[in-house]
């Protein structure tokens, strides 16, 4: 029994639970299905037990789901069970940062829009650095550093031999904020634009002159899953970050995105203007 369950394990529960809601049946009545309590039901839904893949397609068959992709997408969720990178941190460092990093691990393409800050894929050291200081109440300088090895290491989603593919809608607002000052700025700057020349990296930047537009006020990132269903958006607040899931909201944030993604400049038009950002400093 799991005492305390990642988000993936998590998100699987919940798709289940979706599923035999919408099949009309209890927890009680799929059990009996499976020859089973309703405690085991109640337990994989909750992330407390493991499911295999073939009792998922068992439930999926028994509860009338005719979409086999998302079936076989939540079959391919019980797979995967060694230990990420991540977990080596999850006594030290918040939940919720450790489910943002399964989720870009297990995400099929990330797209992001940030307002005020960097987004955290792109940063730099001491860029990222010199945000953790800002933090409050105030970290530790060794809990700084854990936390810059931590976001570093989310980094390798880019950087690995099949990368995941990367959007990115930068305000210009977050390219003139000089975190760590002008020399740390413009290193930040040209590793924003030596990421940007990656095949599977696009950043586009909003800039001033496009005044107002929907969702300026949150950083967004949306992690695609395999299927739409099991997609993801992350909000960073300050009071922590959020995971949502609910169709409803994911399909509002796809429309912000969008929104975002149309008013922005085009990767080119954005290079040139990041370049010109750099030159002022």
């Amino acid at each position: 029994m799991r005492t305390n369950p990642t988000g993936r394990q998590l998100r699987l529960g919940a798709e289940l639970r979706k599923l035999r809601e919408r099949a009309g049946l209890t927890a009680t009545e799929a059990g009996q299905l499976l020859g089973s309590k309703q405690t085991l039901i109640s337990n994989i839904e909750a992330g407390r037990s493991g499911v295999s893949a073939e009792r998922v397609h068992t439930l999926a068959c028994h509860y009338d789901c005719p979409d086999q992709a998302l079936v076989q997408a939540l079959s391919d969720m019980t797979t995967g069970r060694s230990r990420g990178w991540w977990e080596e941190y999850r006594e030290t460092l918040p939940s919720g940062l450790i489910d943002l990093a399964e989720m870009e691990h297990y995400a099929t393409r990330l797209r992001a829009g940030i307002t005020a800050h960097i987004p955290g894929l792109l940063q730099i050291h001491d860029h990222a650095r010199e945000v953790f200081r800002q933090v409050v109440p105030e970290l530790s300088p060794p809990d700084i550093e854990h936390r810059l090895s931590f976001r570093v290491k989310r980094q390798v989603v880019l950087f690995s031999d099949a990368p995941t593919p990367y959007q990115a809608v930068i305000h210009e607002a977050a390219l003139r904020m000089q975190f760590g000052g002008p020399a740390v700025t413009k290193r930040q700057l040209q590793h924003i634009l030596d990421m940007s020349d990656r095949p599977h990296v696009t950043v586009q930047v909003i800039p001033f002159v496009a005044g107002a537009y929907p969702g300026s006020g949150q950083s967004i990132l949306y992690a695609h899953g395999a299927v739409p269903q099991l997609d993801t958006v992350h909000l960073d607040q300050s009071h922590g970050s959020a995971l949502i899931d609910a169709e409803s909201q994911l399909d509002k944030y796809r429309v912000l995105l969008e929104r975002m993604e149309a008013l922005a400049l085009s990767p080119d038009a954005s290079r040139n203007l990041i370049h010109a950002i750099a030159q002022d400093l």
